[in-house]
């Protein structure tokens, strides 16, 4: 169900509201979070309070505290309303990411009267509950800062330049998985990481160099020779796949890899097409 847009918003006019800041992003997520465990979307792994039965394990077992601290390293993080002041953003990523792949639709179970008990839900679908909740939180993460994304896989990614976003989600015209599909998907992920470092980066952008070095002889075929040697040029030249006394290494690389990122992505699908058109 998409969200109605009141008049403040449709004319433009809330240029001085309140930004989504860290403080306020805790607290429209733990509303958020309220209301699905109230709905039972936690229930499967989490298990839930009965007044009869007092507290009933899920899958994660009785002591979840330590399950969590165990998984995620990190103390005081669970339970969640008592921990939350204290999150730092790095925190509330990580919950976020970690509650995602432990979410879970309800979709039968029996309503407990008793006291005005609950729904104690047996059957659950992850995936659906999964896909429910990436929209509830994505639609929290785009306002916040400068902008993510919780993807399919439960991953924070940061949310690219509107005008480049199709470019991101574009298939790519191959059926090559191993040599070109999954390490272009692996690249734009590393990419897109929340805080990815310049080393993350530096490593995509080998990934996708990689993927042309792999179709560097059709490339031949389907470019002029010296069109061919100016796409490799970024890669063997500055720094991203060889090493030596001879690159060009003293640039911005926070700026420039980004540019070098996209530029080789487009460079990917441009001579994927041309390959495919060589060959009809």
């Amino acid at each position: 169900m998409n969200q109605k847009k009141y008049y403040s918003q449709r004319k433009g006019k809330l240029e001085d509201s309140p930004e989504l800041t860290l403080k306020l992003f805790k607290r429209l997520f733990l509303f958020t979070y309220n209301q699905l465990e109230r709905d039972g979307y936690f229930q499967k792994y989490f298990g839930f309070y009965c007044v009869d039965g007092g507290e009933l394990s899920g899958e994660l077992g009785p002591d979840i505290p330590t399950v969590v601290f165990l998984t995620l390293r990190k103390e005081a993080l669970w339970p969640i309303n008592e921990n939350i002041e204290g999150y730092s953003e790095d925190d509330l990523f990580t919950i976020i990411e970690y509650l995602h792949d432990h979410c879970s639709k309800p979709l039968d179970g029996s309503y407990h009267s008793w006291n005005d008990c609950g729904w104690h839900y047996n059957k659950f679908d992850d995936e659906k509950g999964r896909s429910e909740y990436r929209k509830k939180i994505n639609d929290m993460l785009a306002d916040y800062k400068e902008g993510f994304e919780l993807s399919p896989e439960g991953e924070i990614l940061s949310l690219p330049d509107s005008n480049l976003g199709p470019l991101l989600d574009a298939n790519i015209p191959s059926t090559d998985e191993e040599n070109v599909t999954l390490k272009v998907d692996n690249a734009i992920s590393k990419f897109r990481r929340h805080r990815s470092s310049l080393e993350d980066r530096r490593s995509a952008l080998r990934e996708l160099a990689d993927v042309l070095e792999y179709l560097r002889p059709s490339i031949k075929e389907a470019l002029m020779s010296n069109d061919e040697k100016d796409i490799f040029n970024l890669a063997n030249n500055f720094g991203i796949r060889h090493h030596n006394a001879n690159q060009k290494v003293k640039y911005d690389k926070a700026i420039w890899y980004s540019w070098m990122f996209y530029y080789y992505l487009a460079t990917i699908h441009a001579s994927l097409r041309l390959i495919d058109k060589e060959k009809q």
